[in-house]
């Protein structure tokens, strides 16, 4: 997972957490909002997405092989 990535995440939790700690989104909603906020979080701190992983995708720069000569 790379850096940007890691960035985004993190600042989509925080902002997911403050939309519930505000009142500003309550209910069903806030619960999924809140538990996507925790997942967003762990998986950032992590630096570990189970979903990248499955589908094989990966946000990590890759460095080009011809200029390691």
């Amino acid at each position: 997972m790379g850096n940007a990535d890691r960035i985004i995440r993190l600042v989509a939790a925080s902002i997911f957490a403050l939309l519930w700690f505000q009142n500003i989104v309550i209910g069903t909603w806030g619960i999924v909002l809140l538990a996507l906020a925790a997942v967003f979080a762990l998986t950032s701190m992590l630096s570990f997405c189970p979903l990248y992983a499955l589908f094989g995708i990966s946000s990590c720069s890759t460095k080009d092989s011809s200029s390691q000569n």
